[in-house]
């Protein structure tokens, strides 16, 4: 699997679900049992894993023997957050390697409505 390029797009105070799917490069499922994806949102590149305006850490996923896991964001996640900051989404696999799939940029736009009831 190699480094993805993509930018990430969302609505401050809004709830979202990135679906991931992990394929080998014959284009088969990967088991992606005993995994831990991490989701990582920062203002730079610098900034602490501590400091992040994100991070998720996901070891319970969505149908591991089939490479299938999920990030879910909610509303609080991206409540204070507005403009452009960077974000990658790695994983370590069952034997401790650390691989980086995709990196870009995370914009989060304004929102008009800012009320919830």
């Amino acid at each position: 699997m190699s480094i993805t390029n993509s930018p990430l797009q969302i609505t401050r105070g809004d709830s979202k679900t990135y679906t991931l799917l992990f394929r080998d490069e014959n284009d088969a499922c990967v088991n992606i049992t005993g995994w831990t994806i991490f989701f990582t949102v920062k203002d730079n590149a610098g900034q602490s894993d501590d400091d992040a305006k994100i991070k998720k850490d996901i070891t319970i996923h969505t149908d591991p023997l089939n490479g299938q896991s999920a990030i879910e964001l909610t509303s609080s996640d991206t409540a204070s957050l507005q403009g452009g900051y960077l974000y990658d989404i790695q994983y370590k696999d069952a034997s401790g390697k650390i691989h980086t799939i995709v990196e870009g940029i995370f914009s989060v736009a304004k929102d008009i409505t800012r009320r919830t009831s």
